[in-house]
């Protein structure tokens, strides 16, 4: 009797166990999870699924790499070229691409799962129901998409916009004595804009073992703006060149020649837009009038 208790009482604490482990409150974290936090950040370790212990983590381990590799082959068949952990990246997105590609595929489903129900349900002509069919999950898929592309457009534009501002700041305190790593920790501690949320990366990743030049230039190749590019090269000759901040406050004045440009070229296009509605009201009055006489005309003609 003892020992059927025993093993009774065994086989309990290993089925209790068992089923408390895939809750994630009950668990113990496993060591790569409690090291993440201080790990640099990678694009390996971002896209790297974690693995789950039955539930929902079992599913999502297999799950995953499908969902990368098929999310990642429609977003280059639509024309999309660039890795989606770099434009997670560039906006400081706080969700991995994994993550990403899993609540695509997961709207992309319940979106095919709805419009085929409604297609049963009301039994359309054949190119209405493969539309219901086909479009949701489509649109499910585009959707995210789209809006990364534009948050990584619009962080673009925002860095461009900063920048003029951000290399004179670094040329005054290079001129004022500061080093090249101080002037980048002081512009990252004080600022609040796209440019300075970059640098902050760059302070970590300084912070990590790189050098500065190392780090701006991984900041460059992140943020793909050419102004960072022509910044990052004049930063790079901070050890042989003795007139440094010179030489960046010329760069920063070419920054602001190149903004101003794009500005003129802006309010240009937007003269021309204002045309277009003046245009229409102009014309439709026009043409009215010149209808009336012209079916006058030919009635007269006619008669």
């Amino acid at each position: 009797m003892t020992r059927l208790l025993a093993l009774w009482f065994a086989t309990a604490w290993v089925g209790a166990t068992l089923a408390l482990s895939s809750l994630r409150w009950f668990r113990r974290p496993s060591l790569v999870d409690r090291l993440a936090p201080y790990a640099p950040a990678s694009p390996a370790a971002t896209t790297r699924p974690r693995v789950g212990r039955g539930g929902w983590g079992a599913y999502r381990t297999i799950l995953a790499p499908l969902a990368v590799d098929i999310g990642g082959r429609l977003a280059r068949a639509m024309g999309v070229d660039e890795d989606l952990a770099t434009r997670l990246r560039r906006i400081h997105a706080d969700v991995s691409p994994t993550e990403f590609r899993l609540r695509q595929l997961g709207t992309a489903v319940v979106a095919i799962t709805v419009g085929t129900a409604v297609a049963l349900a009301l039994t359309p002509p054949a190119p209405v129901a493969a539309l219901l069919v086909i479009g949701p999950p489509a649109l499910a898929f585009l959707l995210p998409e789209d809006q990364l592309a534009r948050r990584s457009a619009e962080w673009r534009h925002r860095v461009e916009r900063e920048l003029p501002v951000v290399s004179e700041q670094l040329g005054m305190l290079l001129a004022a004595g500061y080093s090249l790593g101080a002037a980048i920790d002081r512009l990252a501690r004080r600022g609040d804009g796209a440019c300075a949320r970059d640098l902050r990366r760059v302070r970590a990743r300084i912070g990590h073992g790189l050098t500065e030049v190392a780090a701006l230039r991984e900041w460059a190749e992140l943020a793909r703006v050419d102004g960072v590019d022509r910044l990052v090269a004049v930063l790079s000759l901070h050890r042989q060149s003795s007139d440094l901040g010179r030489l960046i406050a010329d760069e920063a004045r070419a920054l602001r020649r190149d903004a101003h440009r794009e500005l003129r070229e802006q309010i240009a296009r937007k003269a021309q837009m204002v045309w277009i509605p003046v245009t229409v009201a102009a014309l439709v009055p026009g043409t009215l009038f010149l209808v009336v006489p012209f079916l006058e005309a030919m009635r007269l003609f006619t008669g």
